[in-house]
């Protein structure tokens, strides 16, 4: 025969056993939530032309974007900085190089701007225009 205490144990037994792969499976699948919501809000350079998105860059990336046919910046080592631009006062062109950090470059002449955003916004419509 079987006592009591035993057959409350063996229950508790079995719960635990039931238990721990399940929240081992929560913890991981919040965990991965984590990661590639991290990976969603990485750092990337947006550059804009008057009112629209011209596009979105990875920052890992080295590289060099024509912005249309008056500008050039490039991607080094997680900088960015405006290389070339058909603008008379070259302020953009020397500008210092923003970074992950934040920061902004602007050529007005050319309705140009870069600027480091958190979030990919390659999809994202212009909310409103000020002029």
């Amino acid at each position: 025969m079987v006592s009591v205490n035993k057959l409350v144990f063996r229950k508790k037994a079995d719960f635990l056993l039931f238990l721990i792969p399940v929240l081992a499976a929560v913890f991981l699948f919040i965990l991965s939530a984590i990661q590639s919501r991290q990976e969603m809000q990485r750092p990337h350079l947006e550059i804009m032309t008057g009112n629209r998105v011209y596009g979105v860059y990875d920052l890992d990336r080295d590289q060099t974007i024509r912005i249309g046919e008056t500008n050039t910046c490039e991607i080094r080592e997680g900088a960015v900085r405006m290389t070339e631009a058909a603008c008379p006062d070259q302020i953009c062109v020397h500008s210092a190089a923003i970074d992950r950090k934040g920061g902004s470059i602007v050529c007005l002449p050319n309705h140009i701007v870069l600027r480091i955003t958190e979030a990919d916004l390659s999809e994202r419509e212009v909310d409103s225009i000020a002029e």
